[in-house]
């Protein structure tokens, strides 16, 4: 997968993710015409360039960026499952799983191998589905506000609107994920209740009705609302900082590869800061699937202070991990598929105008 990606980037007019596309030097190239009044061309054709699939900001733009969230969310969250269930166990059981060597080992002597993969089918559905909604909504969200608050506001405010723009996808996001996140739950945590995704729904329906799979959403919300808003916020200004004072040269004279070092490097330090600010919050989703009729103020308070961070140290590792591999199958997808990708954000002609 990730080898057809290199191909692909290698073979591409676009020759760094942040670089200018260049049309064939053969194919003939209209060139629009300025409109009176204005500091920008208009658009000559639908599409901007002759390699991209669609335009930027139509229907088919986001629905593509929602399929690349599809295939970034969905592989990463299944790939790493055996950490997210010895970190579920961390979380509701400290006495039995003492740490992430600890809880693997016992896992494995009680249940083989194959113990470890309990609960991917559940995961793959419900982070594909989240996935979908978290990045073709982000970008939508994103180019709509952008709209709303006009290009100098956007410029000037963009880490805002970064924020702004997460949050509201992963509020939808969120509701598409919750069924399947509570199912994923109790077959990882509670021993016996069921083996596989098939097994858990009905048994779930009959147990607490629909509830059973929604009365976890408002603490998935207080965890994945501040993640994906630190997701992304804090990606897209590290990738900016690591450029301005890390990198010794101008990002468009970087190699594929190098972008992709200074990419993983932003989502994993993105990473990081996610898994600090949502993993109270995680605790208590975890803790609330496991037990009948809990509230989720009632799990904060038997859980107290110390006992919301049970389970941090493999979930700095899993989400840093995920978050790193994310964008970059993200950016590959729009890559292969063809997605148009805007120059980074800078200054507008009439900013620069106001300040001399």
């Amino acid at each position: 997968m990730f080898s057809s990606f290199f191909e692909t980037a290698r073979n591409s007019p676009f020759r760094t993710p942040m670089s200018m596309a260049r049309c064939d030097a053969a194919a003939p190239v209209v060139e629009p015409q300025p409109v009176e009044g204005r500091q920008i061309a208009a658009a000559a054709t639908p599409v901007a360039n002759q390699q991209d699939s669609c335009e930027f900001g139509s229907t088919k733009y986001f629905a593509l960026c929602g399929i690349g969230g599809i295939l970034s969310c969905g592989t990463t969250h299944t790939f790493v499952v055996p950490l997210d269930l010895v970190k579920c166990r961390l979380q509701v059981d400290q006495a039995k799983y003492k740490n992430l060597v600890h809880g693997f080992k016992v896992t494995v002597a009680e249940e083989g191998a194959r113990g470890l993969a309990k609960g991917w089918f559940p995961t793959l559905l419900g982070y594909s589905a989240q996935g979908l909604c978290k990045f073709g909504l982000y970008e939508l969200f994103k180019v709509k506000y952008a709209e709303i608050i006009g290009e100098e506001n956007a410029y000037l405010y963009r880490t805002s609107l970064y924020l702004a723009a997460s949050a509201s996808a992963e509020f939808f996001a969120d509701i598409a994920l919750a069924p399947f996140e509570a199912a994923k739950v109790k077959i990882q945590t509670i021993p016996g209740y069921a083996n596989n995704f098939r097994e858990a729904v009905p048994k779930m329906l009959k147990e607490e009705g629909v509830n059973a799979f929604y009365k976890g959403l408002v603490p998935l919300w207080m965890r994945q609302i501040p993640y994906t808003m630190m997701k992304f916020a804090c990606f897209e200004r590290t990738v900016e900082l690591l450029y301005k004072y890390v990198v010794p040269k101008p990002r468009a004279d970087c190699t594929k590869g190098e972008q992709l070092i200074v990419t993983f490097a932003a989502g994993y330090i993105a990473g990081v800061f996610c898994a600090v600010v949502s993993h109270p919050a995680d605790v208590v989703v975890s803790k609330l699937n496991q037990a009948k009729g809990a509230s989720a103020i009632s799990v904060a308070k038997s859980l107290g202070f110390s006992g919301m961070w049970n389970g941090l140290t493999p979930r700095i590792i899993m989400i840093g991990t995920l978050t790193a591999l994310q964008w970059f199958i993200y950016d590959g997808v729009k890559v292969a598929l063809g997605i148009p990708r805007p120059p980074p954000p800078e200054m507008p002609a009439s900013l620069k105008a106001k300040q001399h």
